[in-house]
């Protein structure tokens, strides 16, 4: 519910503020919390954007907005508030599914290759079959979040066949930041968190905190969790600024993997973050984490979420869903 009066505020911001009109040189953003999010980070930074939209001989006004969850973003997305969002493929997949042939909803690019953590503080769990109707799971959005996806994959093979919803009961929505505060709290109101970097790195910090399992032990090896997406409408009309984006997300991408450091202390300077430049140098330092922006093992998602019914329109590869800017890269 928060998600959504959040998302609803920055709809209605948005629309007060001059409508929801696109042009060519006005790019509306939105991202979520954590280092996935680290080139868009470094773009705004540095302004990117603005650098490679003057080269095509535009200027670009950027707008930047944050919510928690992906069913918050579409719906920014969907009502014209926002240009681009930034989330899990789950979320993503199903926007897709249900713009196609309207507003055909696609992937622009990945945002890296990083895990994600199921932790608790609960001593007792060790397997997903060790969670009681005591625990509550925090993660972004209830359903419909990258994590709780994950959650009903792992479900379905510790519980079996058709049994993907099984601790959907257990789970609660809770942004990533209040997540970890109340897990290192010891607050009763949750007892796990399906995290993201640098929240779950924090929180085992703390040794009454353990990892249960990882987004790659679930999906079988390295995956891209987040994506950058948009309408083709917005495509179609805002070339420049759209090509823009990519060069600029490319910069970055590449920039990040070659100075962790100036970067670690690019996240904290943007999201105004209190961790030691060091700690999350260490967060994006993890030989587990890269920053991409082909989208790796994302048809694992199309094919889970086309089975249990939650999206109709089953892609047959993994371009049905992404912009053709990507389809000479190796991705999946």
């Amino acid at each position: 519910m928060l998600s959504r009066l959040v998302a609803a505020l920055v709809v209605l911001s948005a629309v007060q503020a001059g409508g929801t009109a696109q042009a060519e040189g006005r790019l509306r953003l939105v991202e979520q919390f954590g280092t996935v999010y680290l080139p868009l980070h470094v773009m705004r930074d540095q302004k990117l954007i603005e650098k490679h939209g003057k080269q095509a001989g535009i200027d670009i006004k950027i707008e930047w907005a944050k919510l928690s969850g992906g069913a918050a973003i579409n719906d920014a997305l969907l009502s014209g508030a926002v240009d681009v969002g930034a989330a899990g493929a789950g979320p993503v997949l199903v926007l897709w599914d249900r713009t196609k042939g309207s507003a055909d909803v696609k992937v622009i690019a990945a945002l890296g290759e990083q895990p994600n953590y199921l932790i608790t503080s609960n001593p007792n769990v060790k397997t997903l079959k060790d969670f009681t109707k005591a625990d509550k799971i925090a993660l972004p959005a209830v359903i419909v979040s990258q994590q709780s996806r994950l959650l009903q994959i792992a479900a379905e093979k510790e519980f079996g066949e058709g049994k993907h919803n099984t601790l959907d009961e257990l789970t609660v929505t809770l942004p990533h930041p209040d997540a970890t505060a109340a897990l290192l709290s010891g607050s009763a109101t949750i007892s796990a968190h399906f995290s993201n970097p640098p929240f779950q790195e924090q929180a085992l910090q703390n040794p009454k905190i353990h990892k249960v399992l990882s987004s790659y032990d679930i999906m079988g090896g390295r995956i891209t969790p987040t994506l950058l997406y948009a309408t083709s409408k917005f495509r179609n009309e805002n070339p420049k600024t759209f090509k823009a984006l990519i060069d600029a997300l490319n910069e970055a991408s590449q920039w990040i993997e070659t100075h962790k450091a100036e970067a670690a202390e690019t996240y904290i300077r943007v999201e105004q973050s209190k961790l030691d430049p060091a700690f999350v140098k260490s967060v994006i330092d993890n030989k587990d984490v890269s920053f991409t922006t082909v989208p790796q093992g994302t048809f694992k998602y199309a094919d889970f979420l086309g089975k249990i019914g939650a999206i109709k329109n089953k892609p047959a590869s993994w371009k049905d869903y992404t912009f053709e800017e990507l389809h000479d890269k190796p991705g999946s």
